[in-house]
């Protein structure tokens, strides 16, 4: 006769208080996350795992752009940015003379703050609201792609804590914009291209072959494979298959606007 499952078999793993400080946790990010993501998977929901990341993302971004755009280069490549966008929108649109003034002092006056503007939000919004879309992508394929059990909050604290990675991004990349006095600088293939153009496809497609993107969907994908009990190749296989396909689909949306707004305006 079999015999039944004992009551301790039948019961689920409870959760169990963690084992790392918060910022012990904040550094193995870096160190080991599979050993960090499998303690987050079984300790209580912790609102300090995403919102203290977040923090630190923001304050250091913004701490970036003070020492970004307090550089006198960096301000010029701006304005020769802005003035070669503005020409390029006055010569499609056949602007008289007097025309062709007024839009380049309206460019340049609105070009500068919109930037810096962009980049204040930015932060703000890679901080706070990551974790929750990336969050509700992580869940949503572990939980109804790959069967497994946990709630929405500790994709969302997984997300947040790869957050990190992305405070390392800013400094990094931080440091070869001062360093190389180029707004575009980044740890990618962009480093290739003298001249970056914003308008240009390859130009794009070359940015986005950056070490600390790559860097931050890898640890994003040890959460999950932590998350859902899969070997991190198919949980890395999900999560860069979803990154470039939004990526390739807002690549695609670009080029499909900039046909039809040359096609318009010619």
């Amino acid at each position: 006769m079999e015999e039944p499952q004992s009551t301790q078999e039948s019961l689920p793993e409870a959760p169990h208080s963690p084992t790392m400080s918060l910022g012990g946790r904040l550094l193995n990010v870096f160190a080991t996350p599979g050993e960090l993501f499998q303690e987050i998977k079984t300790a209580p929901v912790s609102t300090a795992n995403w919102l203290v990341p977040a923090l630190i993302l923001i304050l250091v971004s913004w701490v970036a752009v003070w020492a970004i755009f307090s550089q006198p280069a960096i301000n010029h490549q701006l304005s020769e940015v802005t003035e070669r966008a503005i020409q390029k929108q006055i010569d499609q649109n056949h602007m008289s003379e007097q025309d062709a003034e007024r839009a380049r002092a309206m460019g340049e006056k609105w070009a500068g703050i919109s930037a810096k503007i962009g980049s204040a939000l930015a932060p703000v919004i890679g901080g706070l609201v990551t974790p929750f879309f990336w969050g509700l992508i992580v869940w949503g394929v572990g939980v109804g792609l790959l069967k497994a059990n946990f709630p929405y909050m500790k994709a969302v604290e997984v997300v947040g804590l790869a957050n990190m990675v992305s405070v390392l991004d800013v400094i990094v990349k931080t440091l070869l914009i001062v360093g190389l006095g180029n707004l575009y600088a980044a740890p990618s293939l962009i480093l290739l291209v003298k001249e970056f153009d914003p308008q240009n496809t390859v130009h794009s497609l070359l940015a986005l072959v950056n070490v600390m993107t790559f860097w931050l969907l890898a640890v994003r994908a040890m959460g999950l494979a932590r998350l859902t009990g899969v070997s991190f190749i198919k949980a890395a296989l999900w999560v860069f298959g979803i990154w470039a396909g939004y990526t390739g689909l807002l690549i695609g949306l670009a080029s499909v606007a900039k046909v039809a707004l040359k096609h318009v305006t010619g």
